[in-house]
């Protein structure tokens, strides 16, 4: 049996830090929520998000490189799809922890999305 490395309360905060970060961006988190439901391919993300191929493209390779998305080859098209169903089950929790406490976040100034790009 092989030890897993141990990883002390800062590394562990750290890592969901850089997790979270994955959510933390509108486009990323849109091609994550167009996951939630199937594997698609790069067309059918552009056309339920709205964004640019280019973007979605380069934002999978994000979300890709940082394990929570997988691609698989079928055919001649790529889809792409959450890597662990525990993506969408956090997204889930998300919407509704949102639906109990959107006011206090609507308008709470700290963690505004159209800062100055300061970051708290």
């Amino acid at each position: 049996m092989i030890a897993k490395p141990q990883v002390t309360k800062t590394q562990a905060t750290d890592l969901k830090v850089k997790m979270f970060r994955g959510f933390s961006d509108s486009s990323r988190l849109s091609i994550l929520n167009v996951l939630r439901d199937r594997p698609k391919n790069v067309n059918e993300i552009v056309e339920a998000t709205g964004l640019t191929q280019s973007n979605v493209s380069n934002h999978l390779s994000c979300l890709r490189c940082c394990d929570l998305v997988v691609r698989q080859q079928q055919g001649r098209f790529v889809y792409y799809q959450l890597s662990d169903a525990r993506i969408a089950k956090l997204l889930d929790l998300a919407d509704e922890l949102l639906a109990d406490v959107a006011l206090g976040v609507d308008s709470c100034t700290r963690y505004d999305v159209k800062d100055s790009g300061q970051r708290f």
